[in-house]
């Protein structure tokens, strides 16, 4: 199930991103996506839904846009290997 929501661009907005309005809505979808799986907000299968890509393409996308797909720190790592 699906929920259809407007978002105003402004024109000059599109007119600098030289982008038509089917790829602003594939663009915005993909960036709120990417901002909410960074926040913690959503999963990764959540996120790529919303984005409307498969999952493995959104994680490269995460890789493309540095944004980690892990929430484990280098520290938590360490003391992870320290332990066994």
């Amino acid at each position: 199930m699906e929920e259809e929501l407007t978002v105003r661009v402004p024109t000059e907005v599109q007119r600098m991103l030289n982008r038509t309005p089917e790829e602003m809505e594939r663009d915005i979808r993909l960036y709120a996506a990417l901002m909410l799986f960074r926040q913690g907000k959503l999963s990764s299968g959540a996120a790529a839904a919303m984005a409307g890509v498969p999952r493995v393409m959104f994680l490269d996308l995460c890789a493309e846009y540095d944004i980690p797909v892990s929430q484990i720190t280098a520290e938590d790592l360490r003391r992870e290997m320290d332990r066994e």
